[in-house]
């Protein structure tokens, strides 16, 4: 794992969400009305404490991605702990060969996507269902976390 980079995608949410959800020039309004949310509640909040988990938690999901877009982690989890001579050249003539495959913006941006799509999109919409939240609070979270997750795993797998 490369911890700069991962890092550096870390951000991403929240740079994306600033965008994504700002009521002036994105979705804000939108999301504003299908969550319920007014501007006095949002207004509210300790910010600091919800930016610094917020960032913490997209620490964490850097690291899932990372593991969801570089297929070669595969490999060297099947080798950790290996230590024997043999071992160790297998695993690093198997990263001289292939270690570049699949190693693109694109090839981790697609992977990226599918997360949104078979992760995000049944986990948040589930929970609006059960919240009775309408098919636009669905919608306009899950394209924010498309959006995001495309970027990161575009970033970390083409820097990682």
């Amino acid at each position: 794992m490369n911890l700069p980079v991962l890092l550096g995608a870390a951000l991403i949410p929240t740079i994306v969400g600033f965008l994504y959800y700002n009521p002036k020039f994105g979705l804000g309004k939108a999301w504003m009305s299908a969550s319920g949310v007014t501007e006095e509640m949002a207004k509210t909040g300790n910010m600091a404490v919800i930016f610094g988990v917020s960032l913490i938690l997209s620490v964490m999901l850097a690291v899932s991605v990372n593991f969801n877009v570089i297929h070669q982690t595969g490999i060297d989890s099947l080798f950790n702990g290996m230590t024997d001579e043999a071992s160790l050249a297998y695993l690093a003539n198997f990263h001289e060969t292939y270690g570049h495959i699949h190693r693109s913006f694109g090839h981790g941006a697609l992977h990226g996507v599918l997360m949104g799509l078979f992760l995000v999109l049944p986990v948040l919409g589930t929970n609006a269902l059960f919240e009775r939240k309408g098919f636009k609070y669905i919608a306009v979270n899950v394209g924010y976390w498309i959006v995001t997750l495309a970027l990161m795993g575009g970033v970390i797998c083409q820097f990682a």
